[in-house]
């Protein structure tokens, strides 16, 4: 009697030292990594506070223009509305409730800043009527109303210099509190509260230096106490003082001398003052555009700021 067989298969043995393969694990395995150090809007800042700084550097040492500062206003525009985003993070909100008094610190701040675009732009306003009423009597050679356009710029200067001490205060301030070389414990507690506070603190310095260039341009500019002339800056270089460019105001700003004795005047050079004062016009328009941009970024960086503390109360 034969036998039945069943057909089987076979498989090698596995090798002893292979190490076995187990099925995928179903379950979420936790992994363990470092936390960012900061929020990439903290890198972003801190490269636009860079370039302000150098701008605030370069113009220091060159005699300032109408693009030069409008650019400047642009990249502190850009700044503060990187901050606006900032501000409204969690982890900021998280960061300030244990430090309510340095923030109502930084709302005054911000509050001087406002008031001050805000007066900026009735003068700047108010300059720009001035301004096309002069053209219209530059034209007719009307000298009366040329005195009133130059009395006007004058008293412009003194307004723009009393902006200059409002907003170097805040500066006067920061360096009083400590706030500007260190930031306060309680909000240190850890590296990103540190690193946040720089920021801030960076900010309203790079925000001081460019409104006082913006300011101090223009009273500069139309102020009579002006070093106009050689003969004033070569005083100051044999008294060791270094003449600042920053102090010659902006260029396309200084054309007042020339406005006198229209009726001397022949009819090209009157074509070519007037020429010369539509180009101003449009530096006056270019500027306020712009200005009037930092205006409304600082209103949202400062309504951003006062969100963050009612949140945190």
């Amino acid at each position: 009697m034969v036998g039945v067989f069943r057909r089987s298969l076979s498989f090698p043995n596995k090798n002893p030292n292979r190490p076995s393969q187990k099925p995928p694990i179903s379950h979420h395995i936790r992994s363990i990594s470092l936390p960012c150090r900061s929020h990439p809007l903290i890198s972003q800042i801190k490269d636009e506070i860079n370039d302000l700084t150098i701008w605030a550097s370069i113009s220091k040492s060159h005699l300032q223009t109408s693009t030069n500062l409008s650019h400047g206003l642009t990249l502190l525009k850009d700044t503060h509305e990187t901050l606006r985003d900032i501000l409204q993070l969690p982890q900021t909100r998280e960061s300030f409730r244990s430090n309510p008094t340095w923030v109502e610190k930084l709302l005054e701040d911000f509050l001087r800043f406002v008031e001050a675009y805000g007066m900026f732009q009735t003068s700047i306003l108010a300059l720009k009527e001035e301004h096309s009423s002069a053209q219209m009597a530059t034209r007719k050679r009307d000298e009366s109303k040329v005195v009133v356009y130059l009395k006007a710029k004058k008293k412009m200067a003194k307004e723009m210099e009393k902006l200059v001490s409002g907003v170097r205060c805040v500066t006067q301030q920061h360096q009083q509190y400590g706030m500007l070389q260190q930031v306060p414990v309680s909000l240190a507690s850890n590296i990103e509260d540190n690193e946040l506070g720089r920021v801030i603190a960076d900010v309203m310095s790079v925000t001081v230096s460019v409104s006082v260039a913006l300011f101090n341009g223009i009273a500069m500019s139309f102020s009579s106490r002006r070093l106009s002339t050689w003969t004033q800056m070569i005083k100051l270089c044999r008294k060791g003082r270094r003449v600042n460019k920053e102090h010659e105001g902006i260029e396309e700003f200084q054309e007042q001398e020339s406005l006198g004795n229209l009726k001397k005047k022949g009819d090209e050079e009157v074509r070519s003052l007037l020429k010369r004062m539509r180009d101003l016009e449009g530096c006056i328009c270019g500027i306020e555009t712009v200005s009037d941009k930092v205006f409304r970024a600082l209103i949202n960086s400062r309504v951003a700021l006062l969100n963050t503390l009612t949140l945190t109360q």
